[in-house]
C-alpha cells in the first residue's frame, strides 16, 4: 500500500514537472526593449483606444492606434512616450499617467520591421480635420501655408503667426504643444505645431512668436518635419 502511495506521487510529480517544462518551451522570449502586456480594459475613442493594462503585476494605461483587442489578450511594443495630467475630451477623462504607444501589436514584431498598425496620427502631430475659417495673418507675420512652404529658407529662424488653436496637449517633454490652422493651406498640408512654456485651449486665437525647427526628433519615433519652437504665446480676447 505504501509503495503504491509512493509510486502515485511519483507519477503526479513527474506529470507536473512536465507540464511546466512544456510550458516554459512555449514561451517566448522577448526582444531587448520589448514590453508584454496584458489587456484588463479598452476603450476606443477617435483614432486611438486607451488601454489598461498588466505587466509584470504593475497596472497602467496606455493610449494606441485604433486597434481591434479583447479584454486578457496579450500585445506588445516597445517605443512610448509618457504623459502626465493628460485629459482625453473624447473620453471627459483625466490619467495622471499615460503612455503614447507607437508599435503596438499583437506579434512581438512585424515582418518588415514596421508598426503592423500603421502611422500614428498622434506621432506625426497632424490634426486630420481642416477648418473652414478664415484668420488674417499677424502684423508682421505670416500665414500658415508661408511657413509650411517656405520652411527651408525659414530654418533656425524667428516668425510670427496667429491661427486657431485645433489641438492642445500640456505638460509635455516639459512644454505645451499646441495646433493651429489659418485656413491656409501648402501642398495639402495646413497644420502648424507650436511648443510653447505658455497656455492656451482649442478653440482659442494665438499669436505665436518663435523659432522655426525642421526635422526635430523627440525620440520614442516622436519627430516632426516642420515646428515652431519655444514661442511666446498672446491669446486674442
Amino acid at each position: 500500500m505504501f509503495l503504491r502511495k509512493l509510486l502515485l506521487v511519483v507519477s503526479v510529480s513527474v506529470l507536473v514537472f512536465a507540464g511546466c517544462k512544456k510550458e516554459e518551451k512555449n514561451v517566448q522570449p522577448l526582444p531587448a526593449g520589448y514590453h508584454a502586456v496584458k489587456v484588463l480594459e479598452h476603450m476606443n475613442a477617435s483614432n486611438y483606444t486607451y488601454l489598461r493594462v498588466e505587466e509584470n503585476d504593475k497596472e497602467y494605461w496606455m493610449a494606441v492606434p485604433q486597434l481591434p483587442v479583447e479584454n486578457d489578450e496579450i500585445v506588445y511594443y516597445s517605443k512610448s512616450m509618457e504623459m502626465k495630467n493628460f485629459h482625453s475630451e473624447t473620453l471627459k477623462k483625466d490619467f495622471p499617467s499615460i503612455l503614447f504607444v507607437q508599435d503596438i501589436s499583437k506579434t512581438i514584431a512585424s515582418p518588415n520591421g514596421q508598426s503592423p498598425m500603421g502611422e500614428n496620427p498622434h506621432v506625426k502631430g497632424i490634426t486630420l480635420q481642416k477648418e473652414e475659417i478664415s484668420i488674417q495673418p499677424a502684423a508682421n507675420g505670416k500665414t500658415v501655408a508661408q511657413i509650411l512652404g517656405q520652411r527651408e529658407t525659414l530654418d533656425g529662424k524667428s516668425v510670427i503667426v496667429k491661427g486657431k488653436v485645433t489641438k492642445y496637449n500640456e505638460g509635455i517633454l516639459d512644454r505645451n504643444w499646441i495646433h493651429i490652422q489659418d485656413g491656409t493651406n501648402a501642398n495639402g498640408e495646413f497644420d502648424l505645431l507650436v511648443t510653447s512654456k505658455d497656455v492656451a485651449q482649442v478653440g482659442n486665437i494665438i499669436t505665436a512668436k518663435g523659432k522655426v525647427v525642421l526635422n526635430k526628433d523627440f525620440g520614442a519615433g516622436y519627430s516632426y518635419k516642420i515646428l515652431i519652437e519655444d514661442a511666446k504665446i498672446t491669446t486674442e480676447k
